[in-house]
């Protein structure tokens, strides 16, 4: 989708991160001035401090946010995690908010802030109950930005180059030429961080309110996985992977880091999450973005 976003002056926060850097970017591209914040540097524009831990942003001479910074991860459970992940994504939120005033605000969330879902698509209205700290303090912060009337986008999965997160925790699974996945085959939605960008770019013209952001359609984990990490798939039980699972996690609290292998990471191989979509493809927005794109481009 070709935006053009040329006067506008545009706040990109979180532009050192992966999806913030591609927004900012594709801000650029269109056309707009961007001024990206946080605690590094962006990738284009002018660049301005903010720990959202802190302070509040400093968004003078800009006309429209695009708020990406967040505390993101699997951490253990604790009240230390929570605690950590509230400041920036709850308080952050309402100092950003506070900033912002009347500036229209696109808020960028998760689709980790909702409940455990059945076989049918989720959508908005689904319940929410974020299974982590991070989908908790989310869901905590998209009340504070629908309150203020902003727009919420819901991605799920982002991959796309320089992915951090989904692809290589995707080849964790990886063992002896093999990538071991838990229980049957399943469909997700993943999310490439160029239909996210569409959507971020747009959606200051849609109605308060919240949207589900993914690929066009979902796809087979074993698919994605077999091609992504260029092996065969072999399944296990889910009660083994889960056990080996508990196991990771006590030693990742005896040596204080993130486990290899969380509860969480397993529900999110096990359990299909399918977004419906319509709500934003009501608005105009088409992802065109897919799988195979990003597979066939990279190096």
């Amino acid at each position: 989708m070709k935006v053009q976003l040329r006067g506008l002056r545009i706040a990109v926060t979180g532009a050192s991160g992966f999806c913030g850097g591609v927004v900012a970017q594709a801000a650029a591209a269109a056309g707009a001035e961007v001024v990206c914040l946080g605690r590094r540097p962006g990738p284009v524009g002018e660049s301005r401090f903010w720990d959202a831990t802190r302070t509040p942003p400093d968004l003078t001479g800009t006309d429209l946010v695009l708020h990406l910074a967040a505390a993101v991860g699997d951490p253990l459970p604790g009240r230390a995690a929570e605690s950590a992940f509230h400041a920036v994504n709850v308080d952050g939120t309402a100092r950003l908010l506070e900033s912002a005033g009347d500036r229209p605000v696109v808020w960028v969330s998760s689709a980790s802030v909702y409940a455990r879902s059945g076989p049918e698509p989720i959508r908005e209205d689904h319940p929410l109950g974020g299974l982590t700290a991070y989908g908790r303090t989310k869901a905590a912060g998209e009340r504070l930005a629908l309150s203020a009337g902003a727009v919420i986008l819901r991605p799920r999965a982002v991959y796309g180059p320089g992915d951090p997160h989904l692809l290589p925790r995707l080849r964790q699974a990886v063992r002896r030429g093999r990538a071991i996945l838990p229980g049957p085959d399943i469909p997700l939605s993943l999310t490439a961080v160029e239909n996210l960008a569409d959507a971020c770019l747009t959606a200051h013209t849609w109605p308060s309110g919240a949207y589900n952001i993914a690929d066009a359609t979902p796809y087979q984990r074993d698919e994605v996985v077999a091609a992504a990490c260029g092996v065969p798939v072999q399944h296990v039980p889910i009660t083994l992977t889960r056990a080996a699972a508990t196991i990771t996690t006590g030693l990742a609290r005896l040596t204080h880091r993130e486990a290899t292998l969380s509860r969480y990471a397993v529900e999110q191989l096990t359990n299909s999450v399918v977004l419906d979509i319509s709500r934003a493809r009501d608005q105009g927005w088409t992802p065109a973005r897919t799988f195979a794109d990003f597979l066939a481009a990279r190096p």
